[in-house]
């Protein structure tokens, strides 16, 4: 039987992930609450990055409760 894992955002650099701490910040303070998805492949290109302070691609939330 295939058990799905539980996605969680990091409240302080909104990164997803499915792990107890957060694999950029080291902070266990997640959240399962959050709203918009924005996926960051160049960092260093992107103006959305930039704006929203991400400097590691990946996955992120745009609001985390």
């Amino acid at each position: 039987m295939f058990m799905a894992k539980k996605t969680y955002v990091c409240r302080k650099c909104r990164r997803f992930t499915t792990e107890k701490e957060c694999p950029i910040c080291k902070t266990a303070n997640l959240s399962a609450s959050w709203k918009g998805l924005v996926v960051i492949n160049d960092p260093q290109d992107s103006e959305i990055a930039k704006i929203l302070e991400i400097t590691v691609p990946g996955k992120y939330a745009l609001f985390v409760d």
